[in-house]
């Protein structure tokens, strides 16, 4: 009970700090969006030219780097990789696509909620449909091989990277592209953005905090750890959503959402599946990453190149709607996740269920 209490007062943090940051500028209902925010980077990057959706995010700098920080002085840093290191790749890659039809992450899916936003239950709903799909190959031994240690220098890289880019951003470098309008022109000041992220990095790094964790492991082991972390952030941004007034219960009129339930549900049983299919949503890659581990770094790539192209491609969905395109692409992301879960599956025993995919 000890140690749940620890998570569930850190998912609380986690849902304040996300309704502030939305009170300081962030676009409502997105606080923290793990995918939102590496699309909105990705575009700054030059990678896609969405004009409204440009702007390097310091919380997901600060979650990389709050990881980094913590595992290092409580050394549990270390390098690792090699773990089929394209199919991570294409799995980032298509939770993205996911992620970008319902137009959030799992995180940003819970703070929707916590805002009114009633869509978000058809998202919900099709991410545990995803999970479960996923546990499905699990029982029958999905696994995506073991990793091998790598140098400590390795490791470094990505926060190293990370650092150079909130340099970027604040010394207003010519290198970045900034949104002038939309979403991506709405931040909060970015020390205090990144202080957020520093913060919920060391608290997810601490806790293992992960919505697919939560919910695989509620199905596979009957253990509600990790789920109450979310429930706990869910519950603290609807308090703090009426408290600033950001509540507004409904499906019509959300901000940056739209009202096609059945798209919102398919988007996220892609993000569901690949996430288990990973051992992870992508707010616990993030914090694996800054962990050293180099097979989450290849993740976070394969979402940054996700986002860019479903941006130039015209896959992503935008209030108006899902594109004709972006359901193409879900329903052959359905056809990929299957043939990868078929072929990377070995057995029906699921002795080895914690020891082949990585917990979050």
């Amino acid at each position: 009970m000890k140690e749940k209490r620890g998570i569930i007062i850190g998912g609380a943090i986690i849902g304040l700090l996300a309704v502030v940051s939305v009170f300081l500028g962030n676009p409502k209902n997105m606080g923290i969006c793990i995918a939102c925010f590496i699309r909105d980077t990705a575009g700054s990057l030059g990678l896609h030219k969405a004009e409204v959706v440009q702007y390097v995010r310091p919380e997901i700098i600060g979650m990389v780097l709050g990881a980094f920080i913590i595992s290092f002085f409580k050394k549990e840093f270390s390098s690792s990789g090699g773990s089929s290191p394209f199919i991570r790749f294409c799995l980032g890659f298509m939770i993205m696509i996911g992620a970008l039809m319902f137009l959030g992450c799992p995180t940003r899916m819970v703070l929707r909620l916590a805002g009114g936003d009633l869509n978000a239950l058809f998202g919900i709903a099709g991410f545990a449909c995803g999970i479960f799909i996923g546990i499905l190959f699990l029982n029958k031994g999905f696994s995506l091989k073991r990793n091998y240690k790598q140098t400590k220098f390795e490791g470094f890289v990505f926060p190293v990277i990370n650092i150079a880019l909130f340099i970027l951003l604040v010394t207003s470098s010519g290198v970045l592209i900034f949104s002038k309008e939309g979403p991506g022109s709405m931040h909060a000041p970015a020390y205090i953005a990144l202080a957020i992220g520093l913060i919920s990095g060391v608290i997810c790094q601490r806790t293992r905090l992960c919505m697919v964790g939560g919910i695989r492991d509620l199905v596979l082991f009957k253990d509600s750890y990790l789920i109450s972390g979310f429930l706990a952030i869910l519950v603290a941004a609807f308090i703090g959503n009426l408290l600033f007034g950001f509540v507004n219960v409904g499906f019509a009129e959300q901000p940056i959402a739209h009202t096609d339930g059945l798209w919102n549900f398919l988007g996220m049983v892609v993000a569901g599946w690949g996430s288990v299919l990973l051992g992870g949503c992508p707010m616990r890659q993030l914090i694996l990453a800054g962990e050293g581990n180099i097979d989450s770094v290849i993740t976070i790539l394969g979402m940054l190149v996700g986002a860019a192209f479903a941006h130039n491609f015209k896959l992503a969905s935008s209030p108006e709607g899902p594109t004709p395109n972006g359901k193409i692409a879900i329903l052959l992301c359905f056809l990929a996740l299957g043939l990868i879960a078929y072929f990377c599956s070995k057995s029906k025993s699921n002795s080895k269920v914690k020891g082949d995919v990585k917990v979050g």
